[in-house]
């Protein structure tokens, strides 16, 4: 199989690495290469981050170039906005339908963009989802990166049970019930 390339773009502390382990963990236990990489970005709140998740029967890097990407999962719109141009002419993004305002933005220096996703629309196949709202509906709004990625999951060659299965391993054992409900929200839409 032909090495695929997935982007998690977003915020620090919304998911983004656990996202990507468990993106890993369905494609190993399918049998894949796989390799991950935080290559840009702060894991702290505030900062950007972008992780590489690459699968296939032989990976040379772990590095997703501007253009490549197949799917590009987006937990924010200006992390959309910034990232698009990874993705390939036939690629796909996945947009949490959210506004994260950056430290520029709230100091004054600069505004954040109006229709963002409407422009992307444009240019990009986009699937939109606003998952905080469902995450919210559900009682946890920690887990609206799972509401984003079953979205996302409907764009993969994988089964909804394989998923479901890695998400149970990678989640603290006590929120596995609260995270499936996340994911079948967004796998479902």
């Amino acid at each position: 199989m032909e090495t695929k390339n997935i982007m998690i773009v977003g915020v620090g502390g919304q998911g983004t690495l656990l996202t990507s382990r468990i993106l890993g963990g369905v494609m190993e236990n399918a049998g894949y290469e796989v390799k991950v990489s935080e290559v840009h970005g702060m894991a702290q709140r505030g900062g950007s981050v972008v992780t590489f998740v690459r699968y296939g029967d032989k990976v040379a890097e772990p590095i997703v170039e501007e253009g490549q990407a197949d799917v590009l999962i987006a937990f924010e719109r200006l992390e959309a906005m910034r990232y698009a141009h990874f993705l390939k002419p036939d690629g796909v993004l996945i947009a949490n339908d959210w506004r994260i305002d950056p430290i520029s933005v709230v100091m004054g220096a600069a505004k954040y963009p109006d229709n963002i996703i409407e422009n992307l629309e444009k240019e990009y196949t986009v699937y939109r989802i606003d998952a905080m709202a469902e995450a919210l509906r559900l009682g946890n709004s920690r887990v609206f990166n799972n509401v984003v990625l079953g979205m996302a999951a409907r764009h993969m060659d994988f089964t909804r049970e394989e998923w479901l299965k890695v998400i149970e391993e990678k989640v603290p054992p006590k929120t596995v019930e609260i995270n499936t409900k996340a994911f079948l929200a967004g796998y479902e839409k």
